[in-house]
């Protein structure tokens, strides 16, 4: 309270005081001195002497201020008087009738709650994708097979819409075996050439859309719509080297930390210490979620480099970034979007120069890998 404030109220006024040790009730005058509240008796005798920062109040009806103190135990003082009760308010800290004490207290709480959701925030965006690419390349491949399988259990039941369970697959049926031994040819070939430190799981699921995602721990999905979409076995391996290109830069797994991190955080945020939202979570993000332009330039850049080493035509993911760009909108998760198609197309056009090609499958197997959906 301000001094112009404290001057235009009382310095004195009337109580009832009781001191605790008989019944009876005083009228008191009550003396605002400058450190302690004093009772005077009708006599101008002294009962008591209360400092400020000691007054406590106690349990009282609308419009009465019953004080006591931490000294006494049964000792109380009651004031009606509103102008009284507000100078009295006024210099003692613990009776806050107007409750700026809980007011500022609430003030905080609501700035630290702001400031450590902010702080959250801060983290989120920035902290954990930081901290997963400082943590990924140390994830031992046994660990990241392990997460990968975990996250392919939800991912297979999230693709799988119609539930065709076990036959949601292709090349299991009678006649897709002569198609998935061609497409295993080719994978060969593909494995071969990138020499990666852990094995690959690249199967084809009874998908129709042109796309191909890559799991942590080396699971790769082609999509029956992109065989489909493809006009040489060039262009689908130009597409299976690209997502060969995530699992060999560990993208999927840099992406499990990132939403495992964020699960955490905004189950703290929730109530949930465990964050065991994660794997949901993260399986969904990565088969919702393009990656950014520079993971994905990085990852075209080896299916250049990988189609190359093993012969075929290294522009060949171009033709067929550039011919699902023209039909689809949005693009699946191999584009992110039409303006940039071009610009990657270039890119992969300047990568990979000139040189002589060869046909990754004979015809008469190419014709068989068109046909591994064929059963369903």
């Amino acid at each position: 309270m301000n001094a112009p404030d404290m001057q235009m109220l009382p310095a004195s006024g009337r109580g009832i005081f009781y001191d605790g040790r008989t019944a009876a009730h005083h009228d008191v005058t009550i003396e605002l001195a400058s450190q302690t509240l004093r009772m005077h008796a009708g006599d101008g005798s002294v009962l008591a002497e209360w400092p400020y920062d000691a007054l406590e109040t106690h349990s009282a009806p609308q419009g009465l201020l019953r004080l006591g103190t931490a000294g006494t135990v049964l000792a109380r003082l009651e004031i009606k008087d509103p102008r009284l009760i507000a100078a009295i308010d006024a210099r003692s800290t613990p009776v806050d009738r107007a409750e700026r004490i809980e007011r500022r207290l609430r003030g905080k709480v609501i700035f630290w709650t702001i400031a450590a959701t902010a702080s959250l925030l801060v983290v989120a965006i920035v902290g954990v994708p930081l901290l997963a690419a400082e943590v990924t390349p140390l994830i031992p491949y046994s660990i990241e097979r392990k997460f990968g399988d975990t996250v392919d259990a939800q991912a297979r039941a999230t693709l799988d819409t119609d539930h065709a369970g076990a036959a949601f697959e292709c090349g299991n049926a009678g006649n897709e075996q002569a198609g998935r031994a061609a497409f295993d040819k080719l994978i060969v070939q593909l494995q071969t050439g990138a020499d990666l430190p852990f094995p690959l799981k690249v199967m084809v699921v009874r998908k129709k859309d042109a796309n191909a995602i890559t799991l942590p721990g080396g699971h790769i999905y082609v999509f029956a719509g992109l065989i489909d979409k493809a006009q040489s076995p060039d262009e689908l391996a130009g597409v299976i080297a690209h997502e060969m290109g995530h699992a060999a830069h560990r993208d999927s797994t840099r992406t499990l930390m990132e939403g495992a991190g964020l699960s955490l955080l905004f189950g703290m945020l929730l109530g949930d210490f465990f964050g065991g939202g994660a794997v949901v979570y993260t399986s969904k993000t990565i088969l919702q979620t393009s990656y950014s332009r520079s993971v994905e330039a990085a990852a075209d850049a080896y299916s250049v480099m990988l189609m190359r080493k093993i012969g075929g035509d290294p522009r060949a993911l171009g033709t067929i970034l550039t011919r699902i760009a023209g039909t689809t909108h949005p693009g699946p998760k191999i584009l992110i979007d039409h303006p940039e198609t071009s610009d990657r197309v270039a890119a992969i056009e300047r990568l990979a120069g000139s040189g002589p090609t060869r046909p990754l499958l004979a015809s008469a197997d190419w014709a068989a890998l068109k046909t591994i959906c064929s059963g369903a």
